[in-house]
């Protein structure tokens, strides 16, 4: 008897995609679609440096303060729940996930994650979550430092004005900030990421660069999709 032809798309054993790239330059829609398409789990390293961001500001710790902030995070719960929608992030178990797309609390994850003893502990809980295998993350050094062995790399780009009238779009329909201020500000944590010490915005040796800067949101998507389906088949 012959054996069965397994489905196209149905991944013959459970993969780590890594999706990095800049701010608003859509990992997160990407790496949801990632995940519903070939049935991965969803793990969003952004969620978390937000909410542990989040915590800082409610604490009323300096976000320049590295001791400060270590002591913090020995008392930190973060976790992700897959739900219908999308994740749900809870902080020391509350629900957190509508807080976490403000842009003061943006500005604070780019400012707090550049402390190597955050970002070693951040990692563990990334590599801990992914152990098992069968996840697509998103975030800056997922390819090159939390899962330098992931089965497929993308790295996800767009033009820093595009990124920034992105994220403005997100801020629903009274923000309280206008595009050139987020624009301005996106350009800063570029700067930022890009060029701080430990784990720098980079593509890793091995990824595949994607710009959607002249791309709409489905054929972006349809590219990623196929990127994937070519690199696990």
């Amino acid at each position: 008897m012959s054996s069965p032809v397994p489905n196209s798309g149905t991944p013959l054993r459970r993969p780590v995609v890594a999706i990095d790239g800049p701010a608003g330059a859509g990992k997160s829609t990407i790496a949801r679609q990632i995940a519903l398409r070939f049935g991965l789990l969803n793990l969003e390293s952004g969620a978390m440096y937000r909410a542990f961001a989040l915590k800082a500001l409610r604490s009323q710790v300096a976000l320049d303060d590295q001791a400060a902030l270590v002591d913090l995070s020995l008392t930190t719960r973060i976790a992700l729940v897959q739900g219908v929608d999308g994740n749900r992030v809870l902080l020391d178990g509350a629900d957190v996930t509508s807080d976490l797309r403000d842009p003061q609390v943006s500005q604070a994850a780019s400012k707090v994650s550049v402390f190597p003893p955050i970002r070693a502990w951040m990692v563990s809980l990334q590599q801990k979550l992914g152990e098992e295998g069968g996840v697509v993350m998103e975030g800056r050094d997922i390819g090159t430092v939390v899962f330098p062995d992931a089965d497929v790399k993308i790295f996800l780009d767009a033009d820093a004005a595009i990124r920034g009238l992105r994220r403005f779009d997100q801020l629903g329909p009274a923000p309280t900030v206008d595009p050139e201020e987020v624009i301005r500000d996106l350009r800063e944590r570029d700067e930022r990421d890009r060029n701080r010490l430990d784990s720098p915005l980079k593509p890793a040796a091995d990824a595949i660069l994607l710009n959607s800067s002249e791309l709409t949101l489905e054929e972006t998507v349809r590219a990623a999709e196929a990127i994937v389906q070519n690199k696990i088949r």
